[in-house]
């Protein structure tokens, strides 16, 4: 090959090259990723923190107007209002959940204004997981979906489903369309 046909194939693969890194929208630095993942995992632990605190109104603040709430058992499925009016009374008693982070995994959408997360959280209920989705609106982050969840050794799976078998039973019925 001589050396005219190498120079344009390298200047065509170069320029191909970034084309593509320009369409994606991606950019090289990942320091502003860094900086938002951060501020990510603090909103989120300072979320937790007020539900330890019974900062009801900060608490229910952080959370989207459209957000959701899924807890631990099956009928425990909430929008924010409704979220907002169940949890309440525990708060004006000074009964907020005191969830600790054991470890958190936050992932970005490519716009950077969608993140999602997972943790392992030390509560009063042993090992939990938690998983949600935050949406930036307006600068802010809200939580716009959460699921908290009791983690269950799969060995232990036969005993549980044994002793949940009657209320399993009476929700599967009653919820079926």
């Amino acid at each position: 090959m001589n050396l005219f046909k190498t120079i344009h194939i390298l200047i065509a693969f170069t320029g191909l090259t970034l084309f593509t890194v320009a369409c994606t929208g991606k950019s090289s630095s990942t320091g502003n990723n860094g900086d938002k993942i951060s501020a990510i995992n603090q909103f989120i632990s300072r979320w937790h923190a007020n539900a330890a605190a019974s900062d009801h109104e900060a608490y229910i603040g952080a959370m989207a107007e459209q957000g959701i709430y899924i807890g631990t058992e099956a009928t425990e499925y909430w929008k924010k209002d409704a979220f907002s009016d169940w949890s309440k009374p525990y708060f004006d008693k000074k009964q907020g959940w005191d969830l600790k982070k054991v470890n958190r995994n936050i992932y970005l959408s490519e716009s950077g204004e969608t993140a999602w997360f997972d943790e392992l959280l030390d509560t009063g209920m042993g090992l939990c997981r938690g998983s949600g989705v935050l949406v930036n609106t307006n600068g802010k982050w809200e939580i716009a979906h959460y699921v908290l969840s009791v983690t269950l050794p799969n060995d232990l799976i036969p005993a549980v489903r044994q002793l949940k078998h009657s209320t399993d039973s009476t929700l599967i019925a009653s919820m079926k369309h």
